[in-house]
């Protein structure tokens, strides 16, 4: 076993996935409620190596806890993304506005990432990836982020609410073709940013940036005792099942990370070929 598979296998067990087979779960305490998350990831049938990578872990941050959680979604290789696993939560935290204007803070925190990706692309690769976090601070606010098509969706009395945006390069012709980009239209393929990337807004890609952002749209949800649990997925599952469908799916299912692992092969079953991640997060 190399080092970096040792290094891999370490992430899992403390909350983060990069296997073939990822899984994993925990639970804290936040403002007397009990919060659990489990997370499942599994291999789509691309020849290529695994290229999603999640976080989900709670953690105590000056007096406050907090529950990150992630999934990042790579493409044309699996740096970026692990190294998003690695450093984005990392550069949030150190925002000196983290805790008085948090929304700002991760929109900063997203653009030095971004920065340091690119200039890092010798090592790291041609490829770029997605990304959707969400960070829950002591129990009850709730901020999640995104570039890209991977998806939050949150569970409130049985009925799913999408807390992030699809970047589809369709919703994002204005921008691109203002930037000098196309967005191509073939027939029986996808819409694709200068006919190569099927998302509008990602990390790396260095070979698309000027026409590609990498500004994340940011949401506050509060948690209430209406909130029953929040889905984090890649877009293996969102291609193949609606927002409303996964919910009740999982509605009836008490451990989070059994939730996790049913909404995967849901995907399978239903013929997702992609690499599928998925974390939920129950609250109380």
């Amino acid at each position: 076993m190399t080092g970096t598979e040792v290094l891999r296998k370490l992430k899992v067990k403390v909350g983060f996935g990069s296997s073939k087979f990822g899984t994993g779960k925990g639970k804290t305490k936040m403002s007397g409620k009990c919060i659990r998350h489990g997370y499942h990831l599994v291999k789509g049938k691309a020849y290529h190596p695994m290229e999603d990578y999640v976080v989900a872990q709670f953690k105590h941050a000056g007096d406050s806890e907090l529950g990150l959680f992630a999934i990042f979604d790579g493409h044309l290789g699996h740096d970026v993304p692990d190294y998003l696993q690695s450093h984005l939560f990392e550069n949030i935290l150190k925002q000196p506005n983290f805790w008085t204007d948090t929304e700002s803070a991760i929109r900063k925190a997203y653009e030095v990432t971004d920065n340091n990706i690119l200039e890092k692309a010798k090592q790291l690769g041609k490829g770029g990836s997605t990304a959707v976090t969400a960070i829950l601070i002591d129990g009850w606010k709730l901020i999640v982020a995104n570039v890209g098509d991977s998806r939050a969706v949150i569970c409130k009395n049985g009925v799913a609410k999408q807390l992030s945006i699809d970047h589809e390069p369709n919703r994002e012709r204005c921008y691109i073709e203002k930037k000098g980009g196309f967005v191509s239209n073939i027939p029986g393929d996808v819409p694709r940013v200068d006919g190569q990337l099927a998302v509008a807004r990602a990390f790396g890609d260095r070979s698309l940036k000027v026409h590609l952002s990498s500004v994340p749209d940011v949401k506050v949800e509060l948690v209430d005792d209406k909130t029953e649990f929040l889905i984090l997925a890649s877009d293996g599952l969102w291609k193949v099942m609606s927002n409303q469908q996964v919910v009740d799916a999982i509605r009836e299912i008490n451990d989070p990370q059994v939730a996790a692992k049913h909404l995967t092969q849901e995907a399978l079953i239903r013929k997702s070929k992609d690499d599928i991640s998925c974390i939920v997060v129950k609250f109380g």
